[in-house]
């Protein structure tokens, strides 16, 4: 009887570890695939969302990153976010950290 136990014991630790685990991985954040890169961006500030504080901007091409393209872009920073208006044309700067990971900062208006 005591070799079931054991038996228990040993499977029932097994079964522990491997959920701490797991559970130790699905909170890390995925890593940066490399260096933050900074790119101008030039545009129109076609909508305003400040539930999900994002603007979406129909932007000139951007070198290095992307051709024209009308997408939404997160904004971090209070203060910029304030400075979107429906319909303006602004100039920022794209900060990607990795290729689903990018917001835009320093946002003036032309």
């Amino acid at each position: 009887m005591g070799t079931l136990v054991d038996e228990f014991v040993n499977r029932f630790l097994l079964i522990a570890a491997v959920a701490a685990t797991v559970l130790a991985a699905c909170g890390r954040k995925p890593e940066s695939t490399g260096p933050e890169r900074h790119f101008q961006l030039s545009g129109e500030v076609l909508a305003i969302n400040s539930h999900d504080r994002t603007a979406t901007i129909k932007a000139a091409a951007i070198p290095g990153w992307m051709d024209a393209m009308t997408m939404e872009y997160p904004v971090r920073s209070s203060s910029d976010f304030g400075r979107l208006h429906t319909g303006h044309k602004i100039k920022a700067t794209v900060n990607v950290r990795s290729e689903g990971d990018y917001d835009l900062s320093n946002i003036q208006e032309q």
